[in-house]
């Protein structure tokens, strides 16, 4: 497949050099480490990432209001423990550290290591991870996807109002049993570094449950209309998450059209009113991709007055919205 890359190996320094050049309120250190130029005097600072391939996760939501740092690893893979004790040295305060980790082994692993050492060297650190993917059934194993952002933005807004960094962890582990997400696909990624794509799928197929890494869904079946792929994906949903009352996201996997994201979210919304559903606040976009992979997710969080307004509170990333 041609790319617009000029070398596989230099993907994503160049990816942040571009990003670092649209963008002049953050800076990169570490050649793969995106902070905010203007570093917080007080408050918890945030600092979250994993591997690159999710953009704008999680470089795009480094800005005031979200996040403080953002370690980027290469396509697919965890930073190493070094870049991400470098993102928490260089915008720790006084008040701690809080690090969002995805449930993927390797992130898992790498971001406890910083933790550590970070530990060790005086600084206040705290870690929650985000298991919001319901394909996964054993739900200590459920990986971490599209709901991180949700949990980026309602992080920033607590540390913005100066609640503690065990306040903050507190808040947000209730939220992360909350959180539900569920994706499909009708393409796989294609990953510039292996020339590979994630999974082989044919023209007619479809994919339910995937992963955000080129993994394989729990489910494959004929490709189908949107308004049936909306139905099963809301019905393994709402086997979770019983209020009636929703804020949702609708997001795309990289390679799929504003418009087509817009189509689901027509059908979503008219399924969910015929199921007695509210939305109370809806989310369309990009958010957390899987390269160009072409396929949506929905993510899910019950309506409570708190988070909607945290997610509705100001923040100068252009991704959030």
């Amino acid at each position: 497949m041609k790319k617009l890359i000029k070398s596989k190996t230099d993907y994503v320094q160049d990816m942040l050099a571009g990003l670092n050049v649209s963008q002049d309120d953050i800076e990169i250190i570490e050649d793969t480490v995106v902070v905010r130029k203007q570093k917080k005097s007080s408050g918890v600072a945030l600092v979250s990432g994993g591997g690159s391939g999710h953009e704008p996760a999680h470089a795009g939501y480094v800005a005031e209001g979200m996040l403080d740092a953002a370690v980027c690893g290469e396509i697919f893979t965890s930073p190493t423990p070094d870049k991400i004790l470098s993102a928490i040295k260089a915008v720790a305060t006084d008040a701690g550290v809080l690090l969002i980790v995805k449930n993927y082994a390797g992130d898992v692993m790498n971001f406890e290591m910083a933790q550590e050492m970070a530990e060790m060297e005086g600084i206040s650190v705290k870690m929650v991870v985000v298991k919001d993917d319901i394909a996964v059934d054993n739900e200590e194993q459920r990986r971490g996807v599209a709901g991180t952002v949700f949990v980026h933005k309602f992080a920033g807004y607590l540390a913005d109002q100066g609640e503690s960094l065990e306040d903050i962890v507190n808040h947000v582990e209730q939220l992360l049993t909350q959180i539900k997400s569920i994706g499909m696909a009708l393409q796989p990624p294609y990953v510039p570094t292996t020339e590979q794509y994630g999974f082989d799928l044919h023209d007619d197929q479809m994919e339910i449950g995937i992963g955000i890494h080129g993994e394989r869904g729990i489910e494959r079946t004929e490709a189908k209309p949107i308004d049936e792929v909306v139905k099963q994906l809301v019905e393994r949903l709402r086997e979770e998450v019983t209020t009636t009352e929703w804020i949702v996201m609708v997001n795309g996997m990289g390679g799929t059209p504003l418009s087509e994201l817009h189509i689901v979210t027509k059908y979503l919304s008219a399924y969910l009113d015929e199921q007695s559903i509210a939305v109370k606040n809806w989310y369309v976009g990009d958010y957390m991709t899987s390269l160009n992979m072409e396929g949506f997710s929905l993510t899910v969080i019950p309506y409570d007055t708190k988070v909607d307004e945290a997610l509705k509170a100001p923040t100068t990333s252009a991704y959030f919205n």
